[in-house]
């Protein structure tokens, strides 16, 4: 399904390595590339989500602060 190309219902299937194909409708939307990142996040209850690293930059830093070397 194609909403007026801001979102996208579909399926996707895992493979038999277990590898989720990302439809090529998606990969569009979002300007998805081979080698690109996606963090992945799951929940029990509310099921899995891909997003761009990059949007959760700082909250990485916040919760893993980066020691100094040498100190």
């Amino acid at each position: 399904m194609d909403f007026s190309k801001k979102r996208y219902a579909g399926l996707a299937k895992l493979g038999p390595k277990s590898q989720i194909v990302i439809p090529k409708e998606v990969r569009q939307l979002f300007g998805l590339k081979p080698g690109d990142t996606l963090l992945l996040l799951a929940d029990v209850e509310r099921g899995i989500a891909l997003v761009d690293p990059a949007d959760y930059e700082e909250l990485f830093h916040d919760v893993f602060p980066q020691k100094k070397k040498g100190g």
